[in-house]
This record gives structure tokens, sequence and C-alpha cells, in this order.
């Protein structure tokens, strides 16, 4: 028997297009190797992206932190920066941060590497095993059978920090890369929590004493070109599950950030570093910083290459519990959130999907 929905087309199966979908290991990279010249319903967006608007746009601010730790002045000028860009639009780009661009270079090269190997080779890689013991996930979406559309895009998941894989737990084609960006990364998180510390008129270190830079992941995202992409998404609105993201996009674009009620784009700008706030962060300042829907159109240029390094303890079972810094609460701004571990929030996260609401509204007092 044929269903039909309320327009009266035929229903289909979605499972089972997932199924399918999955089974074949080889993601959305598998299907343009495959030649498609449409994008298959489950990629298909309730209604078409809009890719001519006509609104004014705004220009994300870029923080330059040269000489932040031999001149104090110019120190205090960038904390003023970055609590002016965390309290408005919890983003920003930074330039002068410290890695060269040789290894930023290297680093989209290792991604691409990776997700443009042999097929039957990248396979052997692919799992959806989120239970933490695997420190290596590579799939496409992970809500694949929870959200209600699939991305146009592939990806890797590695744990790096606390405890680092060892070289042989990952692949050839990124191995040295990939430990050498995040110990770079870890440095520049450690100088951001210092910052935003500050920012909040805290003690430098209380954001790194409260356990921020505990943990670190990277994800390697690959968007293939797309025949058809207003009719669907490289990723959907979302906010990021973490306390801090430190992203590495190359040089074709596609992300857009929602600020003032419209969407404006974050153009690549060479050797550039994105800083977002994400959700823990908004939580433990209770709003003072935002954690700010984003999403990544499909292009049909492409692949898009993007690395993106979340500060969290993500899939690792820890004990430790986050609430609003009493030191930021008053009479005035009292208490929003609840108290949860980094495990019950990423759990919860990961089961809602990226639905394009924000997983804080669940903790909220």
């Amino acid at each position: 028997m044929v269903l039909s929905d309320k327009s009266g087309q035929p229903e289909y199966d979605r499972k089972a297009e997932l199924t399918a979908f999955d089974e074949t290991k080889t993601g959305v990279k598998g299907l343009v190797d495959s030649g498609v010249t449409e994008v298959p319903r489950i990629f298909r967006i309730p209604s078409p992206e809009n890719f001519n608007s006509q609104q004014t746009q705004l220009t994300l601010p870029t923080i330059d932190l040269g000489g932040i730790n031999e001149d104090p002045i110019r120190r205090k000028e960038v904390i003023g920066q970055v609590k002016d860009a965390l309290e408005s639009w919890g983003f920003f780009q930074m330039v002068n941060h410290g890695i060269p661009v040789s290894v930023l270079d290297e680093m989209i090269k290792g991604v691409m590497d990776f997700h443009e190997q042999d097929t039957e080779v990248k396979k052997q890689w692919y799992t959806r095993d989120f239970s933490g013991k695997t420190r290596w996930l590579y799939n496409s979406n992970f809500d694949l059978y929870g959200a209600p559309v699939t991305n146009w895009r592939d990806s890797f998941y590695c744990t790096m920090v606390p405890d680092p894989p060892q070289p042989h737990e990952l692949p050839p084609t990124c191995r040295e890369i990939l430990l050498d960006y995040s110990n770079q990364v870890m440095k520049l998180g450690v100088c951001l929590f210092e910052l935003m510390s500050e920012a909040l008129g805290l003690d430098p270190n209380h954001l790194l004493d409260m356990g921020c830079a505990d943990g670190l992941a990277v994800l390697g995202h690959y968007y293939p070109s797309c025949p058809q992409p207003e009719l669907t998404i490289g990723t959907p609105n979302h906010t990021d599950n973490d306390f801090i993201t430190i992203l590495l996009q190359d040089h074709i674009g596609g992300l857009k950030i929602f600020y003032q009620n419209q969407w404006t784009d974050v153009p690549p700008i060479p050797g550039a570093l994105v800083m977002n706030a994400g959700d823990y962060l908004q939580l433990i300042t209770n709003d003072k910083f935002v954690s700010s829907q984003h999403k990544v159109v499909a292009n049909k240029v492409g692949p898009r290459v993007s690395v993106a390094s979340f500060f969290t303890t993500g899939l690792i079972q820890t004990s430790k519990v986050y609430e609003p810094i009493a030191e930021l609460l008053s009479k005035d701004n009292p208490v929003k959130y609840r108290g949860i571990t980094i495990k019950e929030y990423a759990d919860y996260y990961r089961e809602k999907g990226l639905d394009g609401t924000s997983a804080l509204l669940h903790f909220t007092i």
C-alpha cells in the first residue's frame, strides 16, 4: 500500500532510504562520484534556500591578536574587542593567532586527502559507534536517523585531548598534521580562554580552572559539489555543543551566521581562523556570551573543506557539573540554567539532532 502525505504526493520509506545510503559507507561523496544530477529526497529541505537575498550585509568583527602578550595596552584593547564580539555576534575572525599558514594549508589538505582516498580503504574507517570507545569516527551525518533532513556533508570526528590517539589509530592520510594542528589549536584555545576570562572581569585562569580546555575534538568536514544547492543544506542552522569552536575554512565559503534577524556571510580571509562561543559557554556565562545560530549552505563549487576544533570533553564520561559562574550572578541577573555534565548535554544534543532549535532550551530553569 502506498500512503500519501497531506499534499497528495506519495510518501516514501525514508528510513529505508537512509539505511541504504548509510550502508554504502561512501557518504555524500559516493553519491557525487556515482554521477547524481538531482538531490535525492532524503537531502531535500522543506523550502529552497534563497541565495539572492538583498539584505544589507553586516561584517563580522576581525580581531588582531598580535602583541597581546607583550603590550598590556594592546591586550586590554583586544579583551574589549573579544567582549563586544561575544556579547553580540558570538563569533569573530582572528588574524595573527600564531598558527603558521603552512600548518593551516596542510590541515586542509589532510582533510581533503582523507575524504578523497580510495573508497575501499576509507570504508574501513566508517562507524556510528558513539560509545566513546572509538576516538576516531568517520560517517555522513552524525544524526542521520534522527534529523529531519540529511545534510550534504561527510565528516570525521577525532578526540585529541585529554587522551590523544596513538598514531596507528589515525588514518595515514592526515595522521601527522592532525597531531601537529591540534597541539597548536590547544595553545591558541588556552590563550582565548584567558582573554575571555578577563573579558568577564574574572581572573585570567578562571575558565581554564573550570576545565573549559580539558577536552579537544577535531572535526574534518567535506562538502562535495552539489548539482542543486538550493534544494539542500551543507549544515542546517544550529549552535555548537562545546565551550568554543575554532574553525579553519578553505577559500570557498558558505558559512552564515544569524545576527540581527538576518543571515550574514562569513567570507574566508586567507590565514584567518573563526572563533565562536558554544552552548556550554553561554550556559556558564548565564547568557553574557551568546552561542549563535549558524549554518553552511550547499554549493555547486566544491568540494568545500573545513576543520572545526571543539573545546569539549564530548563523548568522554566525566562527573564534573557545569553551571552559571557565581561571580556573574546578581539579583538583576539570576541563574538561568541548571547544572549539567558535558556528557548529559552531548547525549541530548546528539539525540535531538540539528533541527534548528537550541539544546540550551532543555536546560533552562
